[in-house]
């Protein structure tokens, strides 16, 4: 009896064993997020499940989320608003919005991995100043959680001999300041930019070049207006020591 010949898989299309090879998520995980709704229902032919390019776009988007701190019904929420028929260059898209815009994640280090990390030994003051300011966090006996983009700021802070209680000031002044600037230009984005860009009609891959290239320009010129900043009131503060000096009552005393 002749056999039936098997019919070709579609190009692009995965297995769930390859589905999990390519994303890094578990079978287990994979089935009960597709329960939740949270990714498409896998083609079935037979008794197997394929799936495709879209499904792997949206497990790494869950995996970018879930590095943000996002709860399982938030996650679920972002992805309820994602259209069902959006790509999977589209779903790139909101990975690359949601991006660190610095380039390390927080990191374990022992103590000895730490101090190396700072050139010095560091001190138990060093390492209190630098946990109030949010930067070194002890984790376990041995092993300390550090923002390794903010460690050499921090150390160069209790280098200059600052007082733990002015360090901490500044470390209140750049946050406060620095997520207002964050809020007021995430919302310029949201509402002028993004809708200009879209409705240019740029395609997905060119959209995402354009942020990344988006989010030096923003530092430049945040540093630029700092600078600026910080001259003009050098000017400002001279120029009103030099009118006091010069005024009678100045002289008077």
């Amino acid at each position: 009896m002749p056999r039936m010949s098997q019919v070709p898989r579609p190009v692009g299309e995965l297995s769930l064993d390859e589905l999990v090879a390519r994303s890094g998520v578990g079978v287990r995980t994979i089935r009960f997020y597709t329960s939740r709704g949270m990714l498409p229902a896998p083609t079935k032919r037979g008794r197997s499940a394929y799936y495709t390019a879209d499904h792997l776009a949206r497990l790494e988007l869950v995996r970018e989320l879930q590095a943000h701190g996002f709860t399982l019904a938030a996650i679920e929420s972002y992805l309820a608003r994602i259209p069902s028929d959006a790509t999977p260059e589209t779903i790139a898209l909101h990975r690359t919005l949601l991006a660190p815009w610095m380039p390390d994640l927080p990191e374990t280090l022992t103590r000895a991995e730490l101090d190396a990390r700072a050139g010095r030994p560091l001190s138990k003051d060093d390492l209190e100043t630098l946990s109030t300011l949010g930067i070194v966090q002890l984790v376990s006996r041995d092993h300390y959680q550090v923002a390794g983009a903010h460690l050499s700021i921090g150390v160069t802070m209790l280098d200059l001999g600052l007082p733990p209680a002015a360090a901490l000031a500044a470390h209140e002044i750049f946050t406060a300041h620095g997520r207002a600037i964050a809020d007021e230009l995430t919302e310029l984005f949201r509402t002028q930019v993004w809708p200009a860009y879209k409705e240019a009609g740029l395609p997905p891959d060119q959209l995402r070049e354009t942020v990344e290239r988006f989010k030096p320009l923003t530092i430049a010129a945040l540093v630029a207006a700092y600078e600026s900043a910080v001259n003009e009131t050098k000017r400002e503060t001279v120029t009103r020591r030099t009118t006091d000096l010069a005024s009678p009552q100045s002289l008077v005393e």
